[in-house]
C-alpha cells in the first residue's frame, strides 16, 4: 500500500492540472504537476486578465513540515516518494481549472482562478493543511510530515506575479512561526513586517563597517571570595534613527543571515582588548555562537585576539550554548573546544537547562562553568541540583538574572560559585567601567556599588 488515503477519482486531473491549459505544459518530472516556470506563465495570464473591480485570483505557498528529516531518516529515494503522493493528494484539493505546481524541493503552490471567494479559498488551503497532513506509507516505512499554506489575493497594489507569490510566502512563513501544520494569511501588517526586516537586515550589515557596534559589561561576582571576578561582553547595537536596538532584536537575524560569524570575531577582539586595560586579573566572558565553529578558525582567531591585546589565556571565557555540541557530528567543535582549554581559556556552558542540556552535554566535554539561566534563579531546588552536580563534575556554576537580595542569599545557601544580574549591577559601556572600579568598596558579604 502506497499511501494511507486515496486520492479521488474525480478530482485526480492529471499531470498538469489545468482543464483550460494547452496539453504540453512543462511539467515537473517528478510529481507530474507543473514546473516553476509554467506556473509563473499561468499566473501572469491570470493577472493580466484579471481587473480590480472583478473577483480576483488568488495564490496558495506550501511548504512540507519536517521533510527534511523524513528525507535524511529514509533516503532521498523514500523521500521522492513521498513527494508524488504529496502530489496526488494536492490534485485531489484543489478544483477544477485551479493550477497546481511542484515550484522545487518540498514546495508547492496553487493558483487559485478567479472567481474565488476568500471563504473557498481558505477551504481549499484547509483541505490541503488536512491532506497533506495525514500519515505516508513509503518504501514500506511510515512517515509523517505537515503542511503549512500561505494565501494572498491579487489587490490594487499587487498586480505582478513576484508580488503576488511574495505575499503568499509572507503567509506560509507566518503559518511555520505559528506554530506550523495551519494556513497563514496575508495581512498588511505582514508585510511591514517584511520591510521592517529587509531594513533592518540592511542596517545590520552597515553596523560593523560604520563603528555602530559597541560592547557593554554585566558584572560578574564570586561569592565565595566575596568580590568582583569579572564581566560579560554583551553586543549592543546603537542605530542612528532607533537608538540602542536590544540584542534580541538583531541577534536572531544576525544568525539567520549568517552573519554572527563576523559579528562575533569582532567583540571577541574588542572584548579582550578593553578587558587587557583592566586590573588584576579580572576575567571578560564572551559568547561564542554555534556558527562560528563551522570553519574551524576559532581557535586560530582566539588566539590572534589574546595576542594582540596582550591577554593571557586564563583571563578568558567562552559561552557556547548546547546547539553547538549538538550539531557536532565529526567532532569539530568538540576539538576546538579542547585546543582552546590548551591555551588556559575557560569554556562555560551557558542557559544550561533551556533547551536541551542535560547531563550528557556536561558529560560530552569538561566545561569549566555551567550557567544556571535566569527562568530557574527561584527554583531552589533547580538551583541545588545543579550546583551539586556542577560540583561533583568539577565545574564551577554561576547564576544569571539575580535581582533581589533573597534570591542572592538563596543562591549562596546553594553553593553557587558566581551571580550576575541587575541587583548586582547593570551593563556598562566600557567608558564607566574604570570609574566604577574606582568605587567599589568591599561590603561585608559582598562587592558592591556605593550608592
Amino acid at each position: 500500500m502506497e499511501d494511507f488515503i486515496a486520492a479521488s477519482p474525480a478530482r485526480d486531473r492529471g499531470p498538469a492540472l489545468c482543464a483550460a491549459c494547452p496539453a504540453r505544459i512543462p511539467t515537473d518530472a517528478l510529481t507530474g504537476l507543473v514546473d516553476r516556470s509554467a506556473f509563473r506563465a499561468k499566473l501572469e495570464a491570470a493577472l493580466a486578465d484579471w481587473r480590480p473591480e472583478s473577483a480576483s485570483p488568488a495564490v496558495l505557498m506550501v511548504d512540507l513540515d519536517r521533510f527534511k528529516a523524513v528525507n535524511d531518516a529514509l533516503g532521498h529515494p523514500a523521500g521522492d516518494a513521498l513527494l508524488r503522493i504529496a502530489a496526488k493528494r494536492l490534485r485531489a484539493a484543489v478544483r477544477g481549472g485551479d493550477v497546481a505546481a511542484r515550484l522545487g524541493g518540498d514546495e508547492f503552490a496553487v493558483l487559485l482562478a478567479a472567481p474565488v471567494t476568500p471563504e473557498a479559498a481558505a477551504q481549499v488551503a484547509a483541505r490541503l493543511v488536512d491532506l497533506l497532513g495525514r500519515p505516508y506509507m513509503v518504501q514500506g516505512q511510515a512517515a509523517s510530515v505537515g503542511a503549512s499554506v500561505g494565501l494572498a489575493f491579487a489587490e490594487a497594489d499587487c498586480t505582478t506575479v513576484d508580488a503576488l507569490i511574495g505575499r503568499a510566502d509572507m503567509a506560509m512563513y507566518q503559518a511555520k512561526a505559528n506554530g506550523r501544520g495551519r494556513v497563514g494569511f496575508f495581512s498588511p501588517m505582514l508585510q511591514q513586517r517584511a520591510d521592517l526586516r529587509r531594513q533592518t537586515e540592511q542596517d545590520l550589515r552597515a553596523a560593523l563597517p560604520l563603528g555602530q557596534l559597541e560592547l557593554f559589561y554585566q558584572p560578574q561576582y564570586d561569592l565565595e571570595l566575596g568580590q568582583l571576578s569579572g564581566f560579560e561582553a554583551l553586543l549592543r547595537w546603537r542605530h542612528p534613527l532607533r537608538g540602542l536596538v536590544p540584542p534580541d532584536d538583531f541577534i536572531p537575524l544576525a544568525e539567520e543571515i549568517r552573519l554572527i560569524s563576523k559579528l562575533g570575531e569582532w567583540v571577541l577582539r574588542t572584548a579582550c582588548t578593553e578587558a587587557a586595560r583592566w586590573p588584576g586579573a579580572m576575567t571578560v566572558a564572551v559568547n561564542v555562537a554555534a556558527q562560528q565553529f563551522e570553519s574551524g578558525r576559532l581557535v586560530g582567531i582566539v588566539e590572534a585576539a589574546l595576542q594582540d591585546a596582550g591577554l593571557p589565556g586564563s583571563r578568558l571565557e567562552l559561552e557556547i550554548t548546547e546547539s553547538a555540541l549538538l550539531n557536532d557530528p565529526g567532532g569539530l567543535v568538540t576539538a576546538q573546544l579542547i585546543a582552546l582549554k590548551a591555551m588556559d581559556v575557560a569554556v562555560s556552558l551557558d542557559d544550561f537547562g533551556t533547551g536541551y542540556s542535560s547531563l550528557s552535554q556536561l558529560r560530552s566535554f569538561p566545561f569549566d562553568r555551567v550557567k544556571i539561566d535566569r527562568s530557574f534563579v527561584n527554583d531552589v531546588a533547580v538551583v541545588r541540583a545543579i550546583a551539586a552536580m556542577g560540583s561533583s563534575m568539577g565545574m564551577r556554576t554561576t547564576a544569571e538574572g539575580v535581582e533581589t537580595a533573597a534570591q542572592l542569599d538563596n543562591l549562596r545557601r546553594e553553593g553557587c560559585h558566581e551571580v550576575q544580574g541587575y541587583f548586582l549591577g547593570r551593563p556598562l559601556p566600557a567608558s564607566a567601567i574604570p570609574e566604577t572600579l574606582s568605587r567599589l568598596v568591599v561590603g561585608a558579604t559582598l562587592l558592591k556599588e556605593e550608592t
